[in-house]
């Protein structure tokens, strides 16, 4: 089925409490993906992506449907053959017709929430691509589609400006993004600086949400009023603040590299053994930060460890090679990996966090050139 979003979308802000963010693991309707095609995500590297996402679209059919977004009718083409030689049984797939800038539906894509005991409604955050590129109107628009096709309200969340001066209420109308171009409207959030229990914790870091310098998505917001907002549109009342994220990561500190949790009480948190190398450190220290952390209802978390693969570097740049950047689906986890040795010890720690679902290595060599891997590429659609 082709879809194409009406411009009727609701765009409401909540006036009652009663919306919250599912776990990543619990049950999804279907899964969202952009189908590459950004060449200059992949300078002189494109070619293999599409096999790759073929590949990844392959395992999540096995238990769920999978919504591919393409540019237009030769991108729609071109993705099916590809699947079809993939063996990839594209009855569980279906292809929507909207222009995107890049394909990282994590963070451009809409936060499906539940509201209330029996709806959903379809978070439709500020995208300004991680305050760094110029190239983010049609991606901008991708959560105000999902939500048209889905027949959801779309919220768009803001601040509470009501106790702040003059200036800071225009600010929240309009912020200036840090490459220079103006977002309108809501609160700045990509989904994968944010990672959740769905019980009322969450995880983000301070470089990505908080340091006033660089890639600032929301000049003038505090602490306390990001807290604020999480917890009125994603039921959170205790976020667990990390300090950095990895090197490489030109979102400046996404936490879908560091740390994850696997249950209500379980977090993965990514170390590196070496202390010569440039994220023993910075790791460490989100480590110790989660070692003192308690959840929602004030209990230790569990913590476990998670080892990184040996630095990838291609054209003299590292890369944010990363194991944390796994994708829970209804039946598979989907966990990068790199032709290392830690690629097994891994995929093994994943496996026993997961029992009932199988661990899958996706090999991401080629996809991590575009400075992201399987968390980056989806959003899931909860039920």
């Amino acid at each position: 089925m082709i879809s194409r979003a009406s411009s009727r979308t609701i765009r409401t802000t909540p006036t009652t409490p009663g919306l919250t963010m599912p776990a990543e693991w619990q049950p999804h309707e279907a899964t969202w993906l952009a189908w590459p095609h950004n060449r200059t995500d992949w300078p002189g590297k494109y070619s293999p992506i599409p096999w790759v996402y073929a590949e990844i679209v392959r395992y999540l059919v096995r238990g769920e449907r999978v919504h591919i977004i393409v540019n237009d009718r030769d991108w729609e083409e071109r993705a099916r053959s590809t699947l079809v030689r993939a063996h990839v049984p594209l009855g569980q797939v279906e292809f929507h017709r909207w222009r995107t800038d890049r394909g990282w539906m994590r963070d451009s894509g809409a936060i499906i929430v539940r509201r209330g005991a029996q709806g959903r409604a379809a978070l439709s955050w500020g995208f300004n691509a991680w305050a760094k590129y110029a190239d983010w109107r049609h991606d901008s628009r991708i959560a105000a589609r999902m939500a048209d096709y889905l027949q959801l309200a779309c919220v768009q969340p803001v601040d509470d400006c009501s106790q702040l001066a003059p200036q800071r209420k225009r600010e929240s109308r309009q912020w200036e993004a840090g490459n220079g171009k103006r977002v309108t409207g809501n609160v700045v959030l990509e989904g994968g600086a944010i990672d959740v229990n769905g019980r009322g914790a969450m995880l983000a870091t301070e470089e990505c949400l908080l340091f006033p310098d660089v890639q600032v998505r929301n000049p003038g917001i505090s602490r306390q009023q990001l807290e604020s907002v999480f917890q009125r549109y994603l039921g959170v009342s205790r976020v667990i603040w990390l300090a950095r994220g990895i090197v490489g990561d030109d979102t400046h500190g996404h936490v879908d590299d560091i740390a994850r949790f696997v249950s209500p009480h379980t977090v993965v948190a990514a170390v590196e053994p070496d202390p010569g190398d440039s994220n023993y450190e910075i790791l460490q220290e989100n480590l110790a930060r989660l070692r003192t952390a308690t959840d929602q209802d004030g209990r230790r978390l569990r913590v476990i460890e998670l080892p990184m693969p040996a630095p990838v570097w291609f054209r003299r740049r590292r890369l944010p090679a990363s194991y944390a950047n796994f994708y829970i689906a209804n039946a598979v986890v989907l966990v990068p990996t790199f032709n290392d040795p830690n690629d097994r010890v891994a995929l093994e720690i994943l496996a026993s966090q997961f029992p009932d679902r199988t661990v899958v290595g996706i090999h991401c060599g080629d996809l991590i050139w575009g400075l992201g891997t399987i968390h980056c590429m989806t959003q899931q659609e909860p039920r």
